[in-house]
């Protein structure tokens, strides 16, 4: 048993690996910088989210809730709304200008519709599918439909199958 007298030398009776001056990690130490290390790389993850495809989504989410007001608005005035695609936006016709958004968020979203969308003011309409592109990345599409009946929902087309 060692003891702390005068002389004595207490690195003599220890084992190799566990000098005072040693050095070395717990497996606490360890384990709190594998979390750290996943916790901030999720967050790098979130933060570098592919933009174009947020981008295009929410362009897609808010013409839905954009056709569905303008549906609303035709039925409850009974005049009929169109909205067409413009250029680089749209336009809905028969609502006051300053009461529609007529540009998509991202400048990079384009539509496919090729013929104007009567929204109303008969509850019943015929269906619909507006695709929405982004023309930076041609292969990304949502589509916002109707049945005519139901309301209009944004969905992601799906990719074609590879051959």
């Amino acid at each position: 048993m060692p003891t702390s007298a005068a002389g004595n030398d207490p690195r003599a009776t220890r084992p190799a690996g566990s000098w005072p001056g040693a050095r070395g990690f717990t497996l606490i130490e360890l384990l709190v910088v594998l979390a750290l290390i996943g916790i901030i790389g999720a967050g790098a993850r979130l933060a570098l989210r592919d933009s174009a495809a947020g981008a295009l989504e929410r362009d897609a989410q808010r013409l839905a809730a954009v056709l569905e007001s303008a549906r609303a608005q035709s039925r409850a005035s009974g005049a009929p709304v169109w909205w067409r695609a413009q250029g680089q936006g749209f336009v809905l016709q028969g609502l006051p200008q300053s009461s529609a958004p007529q540009a998509w968020l991202s400048e990079h979203t384009r539509s496919q519709a090729d013929a104007a969308v009567l929204l109303g003011p008969e509850p019943l309409i015929a269906p619909h599918t507006i695709t929405l592109f982004n023309d930076q990345q041609p292969g990304l599409r949502w589509q916002v439909r109707t049945d005519g009946l139901r309301p209009f929902t944004a969905t992601r087309d799906a990719p074609p199958p590879r051959p």
